[in-house]
């Protein structure tokens, strides 16, 4: 019994660590559609961030990666 409640602590922690993978997709799309905005604002200076475009979406992404690793040290992990 005490097993199965440790399984299923451990899926809940699994899902939980889902809304992390979620939010670095939404933070993604977020930094992209923020850049297109203002490059069809100032299509002159687009050239200059594309630069801080990729380190924006760089390190969001980084968020993911590590909810991911947090899930899968959830479910393998002893």
């Amino acid at each position: 019994m005490e097993g199965e409640l440790a399984d299923m602590g451990r899926y809940i922690g699994v899902g939980l660590t889902a809304i992390g993978m979620g939010g670095a997709a939404i933070g993604v799309g977020n930094i992209a559609g923020n850049f297109l905005s203002g490059a069809l604002r100032n299509p002159a200076a687009a050239a200059g961030q594309t630069a801080m475009l990729f380190i924006g979406i760089a390190f969001a992404e980084a968020l993911g990666i590590f909810s991911f690793l947090v899930a899968l040290l959830l479910m393998f992990a002893v």
